[in-house]
């Protein structure tokens, strides 16, 4: 498999984030967008690109290595500076529903190990997501 750009592997991971329940909300859609479309780390990224990186990363979660493989591939692809915020994208994308399912939870720890991101800054921007997902009712 080619390494895929570090904006096309941050997309990745939202990607196998959502689909990690088997279904890809159109709230989590949504907020792959959102991200792609206000995160500094995506300013040069071409957002007329997402869908098709979207379906590149489907494609590769059905070819061999599968899920492994594609978390390799972003881990190598995302330099180490930006893995905070590999993880970051996709909590983000895990917690806009407010309801994390199980799969969900286990992809992030997966997330969180092939990223090394230490057990204080996942805390931190866990709590600094939900916080901002609140609402009053």
């Amino acid at each position: 498999m080619p390494l895929p750009t570090a904006h096309e592997a941050l997309i990745y991971l939202m990607v196998i984030t959502s689909a990690s329940d088997r279904d890809m909300t159109d709230v989590e859609l949504a907020r792959i967008g959102e991200v792609v479309k206000s995160w500094p780390v995506f300013m040069d990224f071409d957002q007329k690109r997402l869908i098709g990186v979207a379906q590149d990363c489907q494609e590769l979660l059905h070819e061999e290595p599968g899920l492994e493989g594609v978390l390799e591939l972003a881990r190598r692809a995302i330099p180490e500076r930006l893995h905070d915020t590999a993880y970051a994208a996709a909590f983000e994308v895990a917690s806009v529903d407010l309801e994390m399912r199980m799969e969900e939870v286990r992809i992030l720890q997966r997330l969180r190990h092939h990223l090394s991101v230490d057990a204080l800054t996942v805390a931190a921007i866990e709590r600094a997501t939900k916080a901002r997902h609140r609402t009053l009712t």
